[in-house]
């Protein structure tokens, strides 16, 4: 019966995820940018812009320039993330592929940074009066929700061992259609309830600025303003500009 509804709720939650997830880009995808807004210095060239972007999603560099602490705590948990999540894959592969089989010593003590990553960032909520004051319910909320995945994922490591092949089998089994059992042990049940509310919220929380850096003006943008007047494509359509004031669309 369990594994009925464990089946059935990560089938509703991986819709939620991707449709809503989707939905949320292409609103992004959509949403005009009226001004020319790129937080200076910025490049001046597209390629500088892929430049930046690449060293904002890898290292936040932002970030590291406003705030080395938070900076530290991040990269922990985003990074511990990353290893965590990879190591995952043997869950939905078979046979598993090489490189998965070579991270998976690595992945399990990345569970360890990546929670002290989020304890670090819990932390700053409570103790940082500014960072406190502009906090909601919802920003220590999902800060808990991840930690709570972390934890039950290491206790099933270290302190309460599930069956791992019962494990996979099930989410084989989901790929396929099929509902297999699941182990009926606390940690497990616990770990996945966690990580499904993780995937049906995810779309409308504020994990959603992963995607969404990917379109916000002030990091995309090229810094032309001095070569070409900004406009955006619904407003070019409102006016005839004199031909001597060039525009990015009329390059």
């Amino acid at each position: 019966m369990l594994s009925t509804l464990y089946a059935v709720l990560f089938y509703i939650a991986t819709i939620l995820l991707i449709v809503g997830t989707g939905m949320k880009v292409l609103k992004y995808a959509r949403t005009p940018a009226p001004l020319k807004i790129p937080v200076s210095p910025a490049p001046r060239t597209r390629a500088g812009v892929v430049q930046r972007m690449g060293r904002e999603v890898t290292m936040f560099e932002s970030l590291f320039k406003s705030n080395r602490w938070i900076w530290i705590f991040a990269i922990l948990f985003h990074y511990g993330m990353l290893l965590v999540l990879l190591r995952h894959l043997r869950y939905f592969t078979q046979p598993v592929w090489w490189w998965v089989e070579l991270i998976q010593p690595f992945g399990v003590y990345a569970g360890f940074v990546m929670v002290l990553g989020l304890l670090g960032l819990l932390a700053r909520r409570i103790v940082v009066n500014r960072i406190r004051y502009i906090s909601n319910p919802s920003d220590y909320l999902m800060l808990l929700l991840l930690i709570g995945i972390g934890v039950t994922g290491l206790s099933m490591k270290f302190l309460m061992p599930v069956d791992i092949l019962m494990v996979k089998q099930f989410f084989l089994g989901l790929m396929r259609f099929q509902i297999n059992e699941l182990p009926m042990q606390p940690g497990v049940l616990i770990h996945l309830g966690l990580v499904a509310i993780l995937m049906i919220i995810f779309p409308i929380s504020k994990l959603m600025h992963a995607p969404g850096l990917f379109f916000a003006p002030s990091r995309t943008q090229v810094d032309n303003a001095r070569e070409f007047r900004h406009m955006s494509a619904w407003a070019s359509q409102l006016e005839d500009l004199p031909e001597s004031i060039p525009t990015e669309e009329g390059k």
